[in-house]
């Protein structure tokens, strides 16, 4: 398991795996064939780019606030099959599944390491990456029902 002895290695954590994150739809998105998927893939770039922003900021001072809403978690990226994703020829239903599960494991990470952590303002900033992690996976998941389940 990594060992963090600050918040600002938390950050640096964070901050890197958005830009991997980010780094991941690029790539996805560039090898798209389909420009729907393209699109959906580039938009997810940019937003992992956010995130990373948000990160430096809390690193350069700004205030975490973890406010202790649930995310509904509708559990659909949990059932489906694993997606190789360097094919060029994803599906969108497929580039969906990839989504839900890049994110599922990040809101993993971060509730693993808020768990393990008895320093308060780690536990908050850990806390406050799996909310939302854990949004961005409802929303794929919403994409998921309404497009690919209703249709079947």
């Amino acid at each position: 398991m990594i060992q963090f002895n600050t918040i600002d290695d938390v950050l640096e954590f964070a901050i890197k795996d958005e830009q991997r994150a980010s780094d991941l739809y690029a790539g996805l998105a560039t090898r798209s064939r389909n420009k729907e998927i393209q699109q959906m893939f580039e938009q997810f770039s940019r937003e992992e780019l956010g995130h990373k922003k948000r990160l430096e900021s809390i690193k350069r001072g700004s205030v975490v606030v973890v406010t202790p809403k649930i995310v509904q978690d509708l559990k659909i990226g949990d059932y489906l099959v694993e997606v190789d994703t360097s094919r060029d020829d994803l599906s969108y239903q497929e580039a969906l599944i990839a989504a839900m599960k890049e994110e599922k494991a990040a809101f993993r990470l971060y509730s693993d390491l808020a768990a393990r952590t008895d320093h308060s303002e780690m536990k908050e900033t850990f806390l406050k990456l799996a909310q939302e992690e854990a949004k961005h996976k409802l929303r794929f998941e919403i994409e998921y029902d309404d497009y690919i389940l209703k249709d079947n």
